[in-house]
C-alpha cells in the first residue's frame, strides 16, 4: 500500500508543479543567470520531474549535453515522459545509486543542484560525488531550498571540496577545491 500511496503523491506534486509553471515563470526568469551556455554539459542532480531540465537542453542545443540525475525511479520516469514530449535528443536519464551518479569523471562543466540540498543527509559524500562528475574548472550551481543559507554555506564548507566564488540571493556558484 505504500508504493501506491507514495506514486499518487509522487503524480500530485508533478501536478502541482505544472500548474505552479503555467501560472508562475520563476524558472524560466531563474535558469538564464545560472550562466549555461551552448555546447556545455550540465548535471541536473536531483531533477525530480525534469522541470529545470528541459530548460537546460534547450540552452546546452544540440552540441550540448544534459544528465538528469535522480534517486528516485519515479522521477526518473517522470522527466523521461517528459524528455520524450518533447523530443529532447540530448537529455540523458540517470538513476543514481544513493549519492553515486554512475557518471564517469569530470564530465560536466556545470553541476545544479537545485531545491534537494536540504534534503541530503550525508553533504560531504554527496558534494564530493559532485566534485568527481564536475570538470576541473567545473561550476557547482546549488541553492539553499528548504534551508538557511547558513546553513547550505556552513555545509559547503565543511565538506572542503568547493569553494564558493558567487552568491545571489537565488543560490550560490562554486569552484572544485
Amino acid at each position: 500500500m505504500l508504493s501506491v500511496d507514495l506514486a499518487l503523491a509522487h503524480r500530485l506534486m508533478i501536478a502541482a508543479f505544472a500548474v505552479l509553471d503555467f501560472f508562475f515563470l520563476y524558472i524560466d526568469r531563474r535558469v538564464p543567470r545560472f550562466g549555461i551556455r551552448e555546447g556545455m554539459t550540465v548535471v541536473d542532480y536531483g531533477c525530480g520531474p525534469g522541470r529545470y531540465t528541459t530548460r537546460f537542453a534547450r540552452l546546452v542545443g544540440q552540441n550540448g549535453m544534459v544528465y538528469a540525475v535522480d534517486i528516485h525511479e519515479m522521477a526518473i520516469e517522470a522527466a523521461t515522459r517528459r524528455i520524450q514530449k518533447q523530443r529532447l535528443e540530448n537529455v540523458a536519464p540517470v538513476l543514481a545509486n544513493g549519492y553515486h551518479s554512475g557518471l564517469p569523471d569530470h564530465i560536466a562543466d556545470m553541476v545544479c543542484a537545485i531545491d534537494m540540498f536540504f534534503s541530503v543527509r550525508e553533504p560531504t559524500t554527496f558534494l564530493a560525488e559532485l566534485k568527481r562528475i564536475a570538470k576541473q574548472d567545473g561550476v557547482l550551481v546549488i541553492d539553499d531550498g528548504h534551508q538557511s543559507r547558513v546553513t547550505t554555506k556552513r555545509k559547503l564548507a565543511a565538506s572542503g571540496h568547493w569553494a564558493i566564488y558567487e552568491e545571489t540571493r537565488d543560490h550560490l556558484k562554486c569552484r572544485p577545491v
